[in-house]
């Protein structure tokens, strides 16, 4: 059996170089998308069906009035207890050997109940093709010894890769570190929320503080009442129908039109 791996970002190196976005544009085969200056370094303005990592560029003025940049790498979480695998009803989003979620175009009919379901807001729907897509983890490179594309990429050191255990130490480790140099705010982000996720992340400032990023995120409770409730008991109902009717073929016979009783 294969190691549970994962992903730590530590932000607090993050210089917004864009090279992982690049990357993972390049190993996925995935084209350029044209844009327009809105105002933001940020480009694309959001994730997209051909876009599954993205530098969110955060701009803010400090306490003491100075211009403050935030940047951060997002994309699939990759989460233990993910809530797009509970709710997709054909089972082409499942749960990888080694922490990947899964999404499988093939079975993908575009119902978009993962893009209604997960916290993160992270998969993305293509209305020509009419299914929805996601970072894969680049699990094509990681079954086979190697590390994910951005990974590889990265200049600075932002980017980790290991097993979960493993990383879920280095970004304790890397939090006491940023707590010593006057980060008192310093935190490591997902390893406790959604079953703990594969892509982890070292914060440098409070939870809320981050465009996108979900404080304390979980699955919803609408999810959890679909997976464990509703589906169940729909799956039962029809199953009921199904045995009456049948039950009705074997005592009464197939119904005929009026006019051919006898």
């Amino acid at each position: 059996m294969r190691d549970e791996m994962a992903k730590l970002i530590d932000l607090s190196k993050c210089t917004g170089c864009r090279s992982c976005q690049v990357a993972c544009k390049n190993w996925n085969s995935q084209p350029a998308v044209q844009t327009k200056n809105v105002g933001s370094y940020q480009n694309p303005q959001d994730l997209q069906h051909n876009t599954w990592t993205l530098i969110r560029f955060q701009e803010g003025v400090k306490e003491n009035g100075d211009l403050e940049w935030i940047f951060r790498k997002d994309g699939c979480m990759h989460c233990t207890d993910a809530s797009c695998v509970r709710v997709c009803p054909t089972g082409a989003l499942s749960y990888g050997e080694m922490g990947a979620v899964r999404l499988n175009q093939d079975l993908c009919i575009g119902c978009k109940y993962c893009t209604i379901a997960c916290p993160f807001n992270i998969p993305r729907y293509d209305r020509e093709s009419e299914k929805t897509y996601k970072c894969t983890l680049c699990e094509d490179r990681i079954t086979n010894n190697l590390v994910p594309a951005c990974v590889k990429a990265c200049p600075t050191g932002t980017l980790s890769w290991g097993t979960k255990e493993e990383m879920i130490k280095k970004g304790n480790e890397r939090v006491k570190e940023l707590v010593a140099m006057g980060y008192e705010d310093a935190s490591l982000y997902g390893d406790k929320y959604v079953g703990g996720t594969h892509v982890m992340y070292v914060l440098t400032e409070k939870e809320g503080h981050y465009d996108r990023l979900v404080k304390s995120p979980s699955v919803p409770l609408s999810v959890k009442l679909w997976k464990n409730v509703a589906k169940p008991l729909g799956l039962f109902t029809m199953g009921a129908v199904i045995g009456a009717a049948l039950l009705h073929y074997v005592i009464k016979g197939p119904k005929r039109p009026k006019g051919e009783e006898g």
